[in-house]
């Protein structure tokens, strides 16, 4: 019998340290995981490409930067738009559709994204951009940074007859009546109108310590700083500005050396 109750408190000691063995709570293990922050609106870039049912709409929507671009290199603003109406038939070409390329620039000396499209010769390189406002200012950069279009800077931005003879005469196209053509679009739909004149006959101006960016559709004070590279909060300091709000034909300043 004595042999029975040890036994049966053997048990229950050996059962109870079983249980308080379990009961013991397991060592703390902590996982750390690196999770990115909430982006907010302002570092968000939404990419929105625009769409075009007309000509009309093509010369709305651009005619701003076309002015921009003028005033800033003294490329009439009338040439650009009916460059970017006939090579991008109007935004609504492959080019312009799959790469912002409204001018059909091809590669050269181009070190950025690239695309491939049949033009004199079977899968020509053609510049690719980000947004059509890129392609603008890269067409404003190439006319003025090439020898060969230097002669033009000579008419003012008024004459856009001598532009469009001179592009033709330095080899902008190989179309015979590539000049006919642009002088045809810029009178069908009055492009000259959005030409300005210089009264110190300055056909060609380079960027002054202050350059401006005049506001179109899609644009935001982020995707405005990083095409300037600045900071959003200088863009709103240089601009006085209380809110991100912007409206489309607003300028701003973007640089202030």
């Amino acid at each position: 019998m004595k042999k029975i109750v040890v036994l049966v408190l053997v048990c229950v000691v050996l059962s109870s340290c079983g249980a308080r063995k379990k009961a013991n709570p397991k060592k703390e293990v902590r996982l750390e995981v690196n999770i990115p922050p909430r982006e907010t609106p302002e570092t968000t870039t939404v990419v929105i490409k625009p769409t075009y049912n007309s000509t009309t709409e093509y010369i709305t929507f651009f005619k701003a930067i076309a002015i921009h671009e003028m005033k800033l290199y003294g490329i009439p603003a009338s040439i650009t738009l009916a460059q970017g109406i006939l090579e991008s038939g109007s935004g609504r070409g492959r080019l312009a559709r799959d790469a912002n390329n409204h001018f059909g620039i091809k590669c050269h000396d181009w070190t950025g994204p690239r695309v491939y499209h049949d033009d004199d010769r079977a899968q020509e390189c053609f510049r690719k951009y980000n947004d059509p406002n890129q392609s603008y200012r890269d067409h404003s950069l190439f006319l003025a940074k090439r020898k060969r279009y230097a002669n033009l800077f000579q008419y003012r931005p008024t004459d856009y007859k001598a532009w469009a003879k001179g592009l033709k005469k330095a080899g902008y196209a190989t179309d015979p009546k590539y000049h006919q053509k642009l002088i045809s679009l810029i009178e069908r739909y009055e492009l000259y109108q959005y030409d300005i004149f210089d009264p110190k006959g300055l056909a060609h101006k380079q960027q002054t310590n202050s350059e401006k960016h005049i506001v179109t559709k899609g644009d935001t004070l982020y995707s405005i700083s990083k095409r300037y590279g600045i900071s959003v909060e200088r863009l709103k300091t240089l601009n006085k500005l209380n809110s991100n709000t912007l409206s489309i034909g607003q300028t701003l300043i973007v640089t202030s050396n």
